[in-house]
């Protein structure tokens, strides 16, 4: 095959971009920039690719390649002026006026450019008053804010105003210039809570998407003197520091906003060092005494997101491996904190968990075993240094640190059970006569019966000893654990009904014994956590889920836990939601497989009698009324790593659930549903992705998306219910996806042009084509409310395509839905553009067939869109008109317009006689004379 011709590559580049195919356009031209020797050939593609990319709003790329045509052919005036708009676009109006002054030289008669200049002019007058403006406002407020007499109200006003001004470029760059950063440092120095927020908060914006600003910034305070303001005990402080230490973090690790800077910008920074002095002092603040349980969550929080990978194609993991050398032993140390011992480091109930799951991502960011390798060994020696037979405390410590490993990285924590003395160790704390002994035992006991082959050495040896506990002991918060223990044990076969680990019954009463704690609230919110821990391992038994969704006060505890600042429970509520709404997935039994598991003695997987799906059904009711949409809203926003991906996705599958029904979603919405599938739809597991999307999809189905998703956040929404059109998706979600566009593109044109960018349009035609009834209406339907917008419109127009071939002969179509929605389109496009009037007489031979039923159906709304079309297609040109008279749509309509008026179908009558009356001032025909 010879080798494609640049010229060819060009045409077939140029055909494209006239069809508005513009990511074709930019491949085609790129292809031929690839294979072209000539420099004069160069320019023009590079010049059209600019075009491309200023149609696809890629300003940065316009400007880039404007330049290259630009460096090849000084006076390319067309690259010039490409280039102009694109830097126009880029905010860079002194140099895109320059551009345009070099246009306006080589073709001084040329008005387009003219008119450029004047306005370019114009703009940057504008920027320089407002620059002007800005500083001065910049200097007041700063004055007003140092001011210790101003009036509160004035200093607060001007602290808002500080802030929102950071998050403009043009402001933070004024703050910047005008010794902003050192006027900033005043304000935290004044110890004022609210000049620091305000101060943190402008810092932040400024750092945003900015790499040198925030370097810059980030070496005038100083690393130590950030990490001591995020470790204040105030829980906004402490948060909005860790939000600038965040933004500082995206920026030297280049995420975030993506800058906009020409070559002549391109200052390369060498950002690793001061990623690895801000990880060394986080690491640091986990085992200070001086930092507050808030700003120690604060660091493992920032250390949970910037340091393991985000996408595992990516082979660096330097960074893991950093923290692992120099810091693996803090988190240990953090892990295994007693909170009830004297010498306790400051923490939060979420610290421990939290390090627990920090150690998790670390381990699964590993890549070989040598690296796994020296992972364990760190955390055996740690264990080995702490086991003592003759000090209990340090022991205890040791302890405290394999059950923090065992809801981290499990494999881990199994091998390090293995270690010679802790088991025995743990048995032994279980005996001893203090109470914290016994509490650190039993909760380690608890976390190492997680996994079934685990499970049967301790079902063995741990239930003699936590029945002994839970009997002997007087002490609750031990009792509840050793319960917790006997719960996890007895449901360590699953929702098996044939597997039950006890006896018929005592799962109830195991579970009755967990609601009692759990609605008892004299006793402490640690303590009662652990009872929605043992109702998460019993809710898999049938019988127990229907008793506790039956029981109002248990669930308005579990929910009221739920909300609290304690987010450890986040995984054990929504483990035993998803058991009670039955939400997680099963497997489909083959009977065929089953006859042949029984024949052969297998064991063969039960179903419990209350898990059919009308129990399910009655339970989810329950759940709704009891006001379980509004705590799982609440779980959501958790801004913190235990909120994992593996939790998202159980609150996905419990939402999809509670929208199953269709009656049920107006309850969803009111109590926040919608807002808070959002961010479930977006982050998280592929799973919880998908069930979170479907969930969204059921709600725009039928609601109305001003209510379900006010304001902005329904242009959220389109993205999820587009991924739910991969055909890889199964049909449900495909159709119920297609019916929330279809809602969506009838609201405006806005959410439109939404649609369109996030490239729904291929998929939605592409529904159009399907063999499956609903589908294929759904699909239709929804193009029908896409055609008003004009973009749409142009794609039918370009040639190349059968969009409008496909439209007519849906018309045609014998199902009546899909027929009215592939009429409603084409009326609005023949309305729209004639252009397709004509090209829609041309794309068939049986458009006029196609027509002629339509005018003479019997659906009122089918007959009046024919009619509309007709009219449409004789009010383009004579020429059409004349077509249509030639046939027997004139008979047609002269038998409509003849008829009597009646109100039921004026508007059809009168659509006939619009097309004669039309044909008359034509002088295609007579008006009929009256003998």
């Amino acid at each position: 095959l010879a080798e494609a011709d640049p010229i060819q590559l060009k045409e077939e580049g140029n055909k494209y971009f006239q069809a508005s195919d513009y990511e074709k356009a930019a491949q085609s031209y790129t292809q031929a920039i690839k294979l072209s020797k000539d420099k004069a050939l160069q320019a023009v593609l590079y010049r059209n690719r600019a075009a491309c990319f200023l149609k696809k709003e890629e300003y940065a790329k316009a400007a880039s390649d404007a330049s290259r045509a630009i460096d090849i052919n000084s006076s390319d005036i067309k690259a010039l002026y490409r280039r102009s708009q694109a830097l126009e676009k880029l905010g860079k109006l002194d140099q895109a006026f320059k551009d345009a002054q070099k246009c306006a030289t080589i073709e001084p008669r040329n008005k387009n450019f003219q008119e450029t200049l004047r306005r370019l002019g114009a703009d940057i007058q504008e920027k320089l008053r407002i620059q002007f403006s800005t500083d001065l406002r910049v200097q007041k407020m700063f004055e007003i804010l140092l001011d210790e007499n101003s009036e509160k109200e004035k200093r607060e006003k001007a602290a808002n105003n500080l802030i929102v001004l950071g998050r403009e470029e043009a402001g933070a760059e004024r703050i910047f210039q005008n010794n902003g950063v050192s006027l900033l440092l005043q304000l935290i120095e004044t110890k004022n809570a609210e000049l620091i927020l305000a101060a943190v908060r402008t810092l932040s914006g400024m750092c945003t998407g900015h790499k040198a600003r925030a370097t810059a910034i980030l070496h005038y305070l100083g690393i130590d003197s950030i990490c001591m303001w995020m470790s204040v005990d105030n829980e906004e402080i402490s948060l909005a520091v860790c939000n600038l230490l965040q933004t500082i973090t995206d920026c030297l690790l280049g995420q975030g906003k993506e800058e906009q800077h020409g070559k002549e910008e391109a200052v390369v920074l060498d950002t690793k060092k001061d990623l690895r002095m801000i990880t060394t002092r986080l690491l640091d603040m986990l085992v200070s005494k001086k930092v507050s349980g808030q700003g120690r969550d604060r660091a493992l929080n920032l250390l949970n997101k910037n340091i393991p990978r985000k996408d595992l194609k990516d082979h660096d993991n330097s960074r893991t491996i950093f923290v692992i050398d120099n810091g693996l032993k803090k988190i240990l140390k953090v892990v295994g904190q007693i909170p009830e011992m004297p010498d306790c480091l400051p923490l939060t109930e979420n610290t421990q968990l939290t390090a627990s799951i920090l150690l998790n991502k670390l381990y699964d960011d590993l890549r070989c075993d040598p690296e796994r390798d020296n992972y364990r060994v760190i955390c055996e020696e740690y264990i080995k240094s702490k086991i003592d037979p003759q000090n209990m405390d340090k022991t205890l410590h040791a302890i405290q640190m394999v059950s923090g490993v065992l809801q981290g990285p499990f494999d881990l924590g199994n091998k390090l059970l293995g270690m010679k003395g802790v088991m025995e160790m743990m048995v032994a704390l279980c005996g001893s006569e203090r109470e914290i002994d016994q509490l650190v035992a039993v909760e380690a006991l608890i976390h190492a019966s997680t996994k079934l082959s685990r499970a049967t050495f301790i079902i063995s040896n741990g239930v003699t000893l936590l029945k002994e506990i839970y009997k002997k002991t007087k002490n609750e918060k031990i009792k509840i654990r050793a319960l917790v223990g006997l719960c996890k044990l007895g449901s360590a076969g699953g929702t098996d009904y044939g597997l039950r680990q006890f006896a018929e019954g005592s799962t109830e009463k195991l579970a009755r014994q967990c609601r009692k704690w759990l609605c008892n609230t004299s006793i402490d919110a640690r303590t009662r956590k652990w009872a929605v821990e043992g109702l998460a391992y019993l809710t898999l038994d049938a019988d127990v889920k229907d008793d506790f969704v039956e029981d109002e006060q248990a669930l308005q505890a579990m929910f009221e836990l739920a909300k609290m600042s304690d987010k450890t429970i986040l995984y054990s509520v929504a483990s035993a939601l998803v058991n009670c709404t039955n939400s997680y997935d099963t497997k489909e039994l083959v009977p065929e497989l089953v006859q042949l598991a029984k024949f052969s003695k297998q064991h063969v997987p039960e179903e419990h009698p209350k898990d059919k799906k009308d129990f399910v059904v009655k339970r989810v009711k329950r759940l709704l009324k009891a006001g379980v949409v509004s705590a799982l809203a609440c779980m959501v926003k958790a801004d913190s790593a235990i909120l994992t991906d593996q939790s998202k996705e159980l609150i996905a599958r419990v939402f999809l659930a509670l929208c199953e029904d269709p009656k049920d979603r107006g309850t969803v919405i009111a109590q926040g549903g919608g807002k808070a599938l959002i961010p479930l739809a977006v982050e998280g597991t592929d799973v919880g992705k998908i069930k979170a999307s479907h969930a969204l999809a059921k709600i725009a189905a039928i609601s109305n998306p001003d209510i379900a998703f006010p304001g902005e956040r329904v242009y959220e929404v389109v993205r999820p219910l587009v991924s739910l059109l991969n055909t890889e998706r199964d049909g449900l979600q495909n159709y119920e996806a297609l019916l929330g566009l279809t809602n969506f593109s009838g609201r405006s044109d806005k959410l439109r042009m939404k649609i369109v960018k996030e490239k729904a349009l291929p998929d939605i035609e592409n529904y159009m084509f399907e063999n499956h009834d609903q589908l294929r209406q759904a699909a239709t339907e929804c193009m029908c409310n896409l055609v008003v917008n004009k973009e749409v419109q142009e794609r039918f127009v370009a040639d190349g395509n059968d969009r409008l071939k496909l439209v007519v002969l849906l018309c045609g179509e014998d199902d009546e839905k899909v027929q009215r929605a592939a009429a409603g389109a084409l009326a609005m496009l023949t309305a729209a553009q004639k252009k397709l009037c004509s090209k829609m007489t041309e794309v068939t031979t049986q458009w006029l067939e196609i027509l002629q039923r339509l005018c003479l159906h019997d659906n009122m709304e089918v007959q009046h869109r024919g009619l509309v079309i007709t009219f449409n297609l004789i009010s383009a040109d004579k020429e059409l008109a004349k077509k249509v008279v030639e046939t027997e749509l004139l008979e047609i309509l002269t038998f409509i317009g003849k008829q009597e008026d009646d109100p039921k179908k004026q508007h059809i009558i009168n659509a006939a006689r619009d097309c004669l009356t039309k044909c008359m001032d034509y002088g295609l025909i007579k008006p009929l004379s009256r003998a």
